[in-house]
């Protein structure tokens, strides 16, 4: 192993549970055991986040069920339309904050402090004007978007868009998270979030049984972010300060905003077309929903850590261990779904207290699709962080075609659970032939990687 993979190595290992990688210099000491020592932070650090991130979800999932049991389920249909609403106005920012992540992670497996600390205290300016400006957007953009969806109420968007800027000075917190490779942080974060969503859900939607309290609770749980200003001190360490706006950047932004637009319209857009067509008949396709986009959140740690990671480094053990990820990350992604199709009745039975045929019937074409679509994003984050820029562009063309279709088709729940696994699966066999064969031939070419 060449010094500079070393060097990668340590400054890689430091950032990535501390406590164990002590434990592990001390048993394994040698130049070739490196590799090793390497894969096993790597895959601890997954496992890690997985582990926090099913704990998160099954406290999401308790607050679900809780406020379905408070609210009507008219009501409780609109919660989740809500907030997938909040995401897509917060879309500008996730953009950025994702195109920061990778060069924070670059400078960061790179060493190079001088660069790191400068991209930080410039990134922090330029995260604040962002922010500033995509508020002001969201602002202006709220009330014709709502009216595009049949969004019942004024209040609902007004708590949305209270939502909305929490969430995006929350964001300038997870960017700093997770391009520092705090993973245990991000973990400890968001398990405090989880817990804040749960009590006030359970104090307010008991009191007062609305859509806008059970939004709220998600608002007031954004606060947990404050935690960054703890550890303020360990990322500015001062240094001149370097825009990140420059040509590179820029370029880097406009495949981003691929990504993080495919990212979405994959995951959560079919919950806009929902929200257009069921109006107030969505109770059951939402508990459905919630039960299949589960299976990507529980797994979602393994693309955190892999595009951190492949951000970084993009050869020799890194990428035989990025590859161990994404064979662990499918693995899940299928075994969750097998435990969701065989448990289906009961899982929806713990949202509501009751049984609902017509839930539970929605569950297996969501988890199908689900499948598909877990599979896409893990293609789709290999692609950002290598800087395969065709492959990003298809990915979000990709997502943007597989939402029209949901547009057009689905006014109905049972056309639009049709079109969703058959859309799902033929972006994924696009996207994974684009994938897969120039792999092949830069295997060929390169063994060694």
């Amino acid at each position: 192993m060449s010094a500079h993979h070393r060097t990668c190595f340590d400054q890689y290992s430091n950032n990535f549970l501390q406590v164990s990688s002590q434990l592990l210099r001390s048993s394994l000491t040698s130049e070739r055991s490196a590799p090793i020592r390497q894969a096993l932070k790597l895959w601890r650090t997954s496992i890690l986040l997985s582990i926090a991130g099913l704990a998160g979800g099954l406290g999401n999932f308790a607050f679900q069920g809780m406020i379905a049991r408070h609210l009507e389920k008219s009501e409780w249909g609109y919660v989740s339309s809500t907030l997938a609403f909040v995401s897509f106005l917060g879309l500008p920012l996730a953009i950025v904050s994702t195109a920061l992540v990778h060069y924070i992670a670059h400078f960061q497996a790179a060493n190079d402090e001088a660069r790191l600390q400068g991209l930080l205290a410039g990134s922090r300016n330029f995260l604040l004007k962002i922010t500033f400006a995509v508020s002001l957007l969201a602002a202006l953009l709220l009330h014709p978007l709502s009216q595009f969806f049949h969004f019942p109420r004024s209040s609902l968007m007004l708590v949305a868009f209270s939502c909305v800027l929490l969430g995006l000075w929350s964001g300038f917190a997870t960017t700093l998270f997770q391009g520092m490779a705090w993973f245990k942080r991000m973990a400890l974060v968001g398990l405090v979030a989880v817990a804040m969503r749960l009590a006030f859900g359970w104090i307010m939607t008991s009191k007062y049984p609305t859509a806008e309290m059970a939004v709220s609770a998600t608002t007031f749980s954004l606060l947990a972010n404050l935690a960054l200003f703890y550890w303020w001190k360990d990322i500015f360490k001062g240094g001149v300060q370097i825009s990140p706006w420059n040509a590179e950047f820029f370029n880097y932004l406009l495949i981003t905003t691929a990504f993080v637009g495919g990212t979405y319209f994959f995951t959560q857009g079919d919950l806009l077309v929902a929200q257009r067509y069921f109006g107030n008949n969505m109770g059951s396709y939402t508990a459905a929903g919630l039960l299949g986009r589960a299976l990507t959140m529980v797994v979602a740690p393994f693309l955190t850590v892999l595009f951190t990671s492949r951000s970084g480094h993009k050869s020799g053990q890194a990428v035989i261990d990025q590859k161990i990820l994404l064979v662990l990350y499918a693995a899940g992604l299928t075994l969750g779904s097998l435990v969701l199709i065989l448990f289906r009745e009961l899982l929806v039975k713990l949202i509501f207290g009751k049984t609902d045929p017509q839930a539970a019937q929605m569950v297996g074409p969501f988890g199908v699709t689900m499948v598909f679509i877990g599979l896409i994003q893990a293609i789709g984050t290999w692609a950002l962080a290598s800087r395969r820029h065709k492959l990003t562009i298809l990915y979000g063309a990709l997502g943007v075609a597989y939402w029209l279709g949901l547009l057009a088709i689905g006014k109905e729940p049972n056309q639009l659970l049709t079109v969703m696994p058959i859309g799902g699966g033929v972006a994924f066999v696009i996207l994974g032939a684009a994938w897969l064969l120039p792999l092949r031939r830069e295997s060929q070419e390169y063994p060694s990687c």
